[in-house]
C-alpha cells in the first residue's frame, strides 16, 4: 500500500494536470455537437470535483495521524 504522503502526492498531479487540460478540452471537443460538448466537459468537471475531494480527505487523514504522532509521542 502506498503511504499517505505518496498518495497526496498523486492525487495532486491529477489536479494538476486536470486543470491544466480544461483549456485544451475546449478544442479537443469543439467539433462534437453541443451535447456531446456538454458532456465531455461535465465528465472532466466531476472527474475534478472528484479527484479535489479525494486529495482533501486525503490531506485531512494526514493531518489525523500527524496529530495523533505528536499525541504519542508526548507520552
Amino acid at each position: 500500500m502506498l503511504s499517505i504522503q505518496a498518495r497526496i502526492d498523486r492525487a495532486q498531479r491529477l489536479v494538476r494536470m486536470l486543470e491544466q487540460d480544461a483549456p485544451l478540452l475546449a478544442i479537443r471537443v469543439r467539433e462534437l455537437t453541443a451535447e456531446h460538448q456538454h458532456s465531455a466537459k461535465s465528465y472532466a468537471a466531476e472527474l475534478t470535483a472528484t479527484a479535489r475531494a479525494e486529495l482533501a480527505k486525503l490531506i485531512q487523514e494526514e493531518s489525523t495521524w500527524v496529530s495523533d504522532d505528536s499525541v504519542h509521542a508526548a507520552d
